[in-house]
C-alpha cells in the first residue's frame, strides 16, 4: 500500500519507507547471480511452491473465505497464525518472537469487528492494480529496511528501477515480514535513521 501511495504522489507525501519493496530480478542477477540474488531466487521459489494459496484465494474468491473468517474463531486463528509461523523470524514457532497474548490481540482486531471478509477483499480490489506492475516507478525519496526473514529479501539492485530515488537502504539480520510487530525496537531505529537521511537529503 505504501508503494501505491508513492506512485499516486498526490502532493501530500514527502517520502516513503518500506520493509518489503517490490522489485524484479535484473539481467545481471539472472546471468551471474550474487549470493543475495540466489537467496532471493530461493525465497521466490519457496513462496510460489508453498505460500501463494492464501493470496490466490483472496484475490479471486475473497467472500468464500471471508464467511468462514467471520464465523469461526478457530478458522480465523488457523488462517492468520500460520502466516506468523511461516513469515516471522521465529525458528518454526511464532511464540518464539510473539507472546500468545500478542497473537490473540492480533486475532481480536479481526474477530471483534468481523472484518475478516473485508481484509480478504483487499487482494481482490488491489492485487493486480498499477502498483503491482514492475514498470511503474516511485519517484519520491525512498527508504528500505530489509529484515532477514522477509518473504523475499529483495536485493537492492532488484528495486532500484522502481525506486530510483533511494535515500536509505539497510539490511537487518533479524526480524521477518511483520517487522514492526516482531522487532518494534529495531523498527523504530530504522524509522529514525530514515528520517535522518531524509533531512540530510532535503538539505
Amino acid at each position: 500500500m505504501t508503494t501505491a501511495i508513492g506512485i499516486a504522489d498526490l502532493g501530500n507525501c514527502r517520502a516513503v519507507h518500506l520493509n518489503f519493496p517490490l522489485g524484479a530480478p535484473t539481467e545481471a542477477a539472472k546471468k551471474s547471480p550474487t549470493e543475495a540474488d540466489l537467496r532471493a531466487f530461493a525465497a521466490i521459489k519457496r513462496y510460489q511452491a508453498w505460500e501463494t494459496g492464501y493470496s490466490t484465494q483472496q484475490k479471486t474468491r475473497p467472500q468464500s473465505i471471508g464467511y468462514g473468517l467471520v464465523d469461526s474463531p478457530a478458522g480465523l486463528a488457523g488462517w492468520v497464525i500460520e502466516k506468523f509461523q511461516a513469515w516471522t523470524d521465529c525458528d518454526g514457532h511464532p511464540e518464539n518472537v510473539l507472546s500468545r497474548d500478542e497473537l490473540l490481540d492480533n486475532l481480536m482486531l479481526y474477530w471483534l469487528p468481523a472484518n475478516g471478509a473485508s481484509a480478504a477483499r483487499l487482494y481482490w480490489e488491489s492485487f493486480d492494480q498499477a502498483f503491482g506492475k514492475p514498470d511503474v516507478r516511485v519517484d519520491l525519496p525512498t527508504a528500505c529496511s530489509i529484515f532477514h526473514k522477509e518473504i523475499v529479501p529483495m536485493p537492492r539492485s532488484w528495486t532500484e528501477a522502481r525506486y530510483p530515488n533511494m535515500i536509505y537502504w539497510n539490511e537487518i539480520d533479524s526480524g521477518g515480514h511483520f517487522a514492526a510487530f516482531e522487532q518494534p525496537g529495531l523498527f523504530v531505529q530504522e524509522i529514525r535513521a530514515w528520517l535522518a537521511a531524509l533531512r540530510t537529503s532535503s538539505g
